[in-house]
């Protein structure tokens, strides 16, 4: 257990050999990674892989079994409530309240003064296109809206770091990208945004750090690029005018073909030399190349990558209360 009096010399918040377990089962296992201040951090795993837990964790809402957690050097136990802003997976709002009421009234339970709160609001408001809101009953509002609405809770008192726990829930298109330009308006003004979702291409899009979990246990965290390097191989897109069969790809040395697109063929290639060796022989067969584009395997690859061939996990029993939304 975490006692106040432990000091931390690592900056941004750290997780240490955190682990939870209800009854039988083992929640979060072991789990340990960095999150830098200043950036946005994506926590990604499939439902239920341990992410909700976690970030209650972190918030000091359930107490870890064993491990440490710190932000800034400081146990989380010890930073005050006002430091984080919390958007939970299931709605927390009182849907009978008025917008502007309930949110300028939780800005206040959190410190912020009545002025500064609205000043946040107010700019927030028209920034997320909703201001037409304003005095609307949370119940009145579309889902999309009610999330956007969610996110000004955890905002609006101005906290350093925000756990969002699948904030892209629900949300349209236009919302969502409404929604990432939020986080990237926060991560400039210098807060530390962690956020879970099982949508690797958001992730893939917003996140500088990933850690990805699955069923309890950190597959793999840190720096994005150097993530999607682990896997020790690149990815050529390809394409070529014409109906000229392609089968010599595979003739190439460490070449193969991963996926077949509608428009191009994803390869995989072991290093950038060979992908120069599909150019050549493109180019040496006369083929007018339209596209070629060389990257390294997206989060989902790295995903798929970790878990894939893992053992089905054996069935636990449990009669604890906590476990059903604990596991998430």
């Amino acid at each position: 257990m975490l006692r106040h009096t432990e000091v931390f010399a690592a900056m941004g918040l750290e997780i240490r050999n955190v682990s939870k377990t209800y009854g039988a089962f083992r929640a979060v296992d072991d789990v340990s990674f960095t999150v830098t201040p200043g950036r946005i951090f994506g926590f990604l795993g499939t439902n239920g892989a341990g992410k909700t837990t976690t970030m209650r964790m972190i918030l000091d809402i359930i107490r870890a079994d064993s491990g440490t957690i710190a932000w800034n050097g400081t146990a989380n136990t010890a930073v005050p409530r006002s430091g984080f802003g919390y958007l939970p997976e299931e709605r927390g709002l009182y849907p009978k309240m008025g917008v502007d009421e309930q949110l300028l009234f939780l800005a206040r339970l959190y410190g912020a003064s009545r002025r500064d709160a609205t000043a946040r609001l107010d700019e927030w408001l028209e920034r997320l296109n909703i201001t037409e809101n304003r005095k609307k009953r949370v119940e009145q509002l579309s889902k999309g809206n009610q999330q956007k609405i969610q996110f000004l809770a955890a905002i609006l008192h101005d906290p350093d770091i925000l756990i969002l726990d699948e904030p892209f829930s629900g949300l349209d298109p236009v919302n969502a990208e409404q929604m990432k330009g939020a986080f990237l308006e926060m991560r400039d003004r210098g807060k530390t945004i962690i956020f879970s979702t099982h949508q690797l291409d958001d992730a893939q899009e917003l996140c500088e750090e990933v850690a990805i979990i699955h069923r309890g246990k950190l597959m793999i965290s840190g720096e994005i690029l150097d993530v999607r390097k682990s896997m020790g191989r690149q990815v050529v897109k390809f394409a070529a005018a014409g109906d000229e069969p392609l089968a010599w790809l595979d003739q190439i040395p460490g070449v193969s073909v991963a996926r077949t697109r509608e428009d191009h063929l994803e390869l995989a290639v072991p290093d950038t030399d060979a992908a120069q060796d599909v150019l050549r022989e493109a180019v040496k067969r006369g083929l007018a190349v339209t596209r070629f584009d060389i990257s390294y395997p997206s989060l989902n690859d790295v995903f798929l990558g970790q878990v894939r061939g893992l053992p089905d996990p054996e069935p636990a029993v449990t009669r604890d209360p906590e476990l059903a939304t604990a596991t998430a």
